[in-house]
């Protein structure tokens, strides 16, 4: 039964969205932030957008990326995010092998909420984004 499969808390594992500084022009992208002191291995994450906008219901395509290994205190880019999707929910769900341990978790980066004036330093990649843990 479901209850009876163990589901450990996901901790110091983030989803970043940081604007990049591209030949003058702004442009934004996804990152997975490992803040854990040991890699994280076979990495799977979709991501897909789903919402309203413009008072008609509107989802994006599921995109789905495989890391073999995050190494520790490290990142790895995901995809760019279009920012006609940030009046969508951005959601991005996350699997991991931790030692013997499966993990997993949703982030979701509800309309409107990925913009500068939500952003803060990211760690490890140095850069403002707008970060969940």
């Amino acid at each position: 039964m479901k209850k009876d499969i163990p589901m450990p808390p996901v901790e110091d594992v983030a989803i970043a969205i940081v604007k990049e500084e591209e030949d003058a022009q702004a442009a934004w992208t996804a990152y997975i932030v490992n803040l854990k002191e040991e890699p994280l291995r076979n990495v799977l994450i979709t991501s897909s957008g789903y919402g309203e906008l413009e008072g008609k219901p509107r989802k994006t395509s599921t995109l789905r990326h495989f890391f073999d290994e995050i190494g520790a205190l490290d990142f790895f880019k995901i995809e760019p995010v279009m920012d006609f999707t940030f009046g969508l929910s951005n959601e991005y769900w996350v699997s991991f092998q931790l030692g013997e341990v499966m993990y997993d978790k949703r982030y979701v980066f509800l309309p409107e909420t990925i913009k500068e004036d939500n952003a803060t330093s990211v760690p490890l990649i140095g850069k403002k984004g707008v970060m969940i843990v």
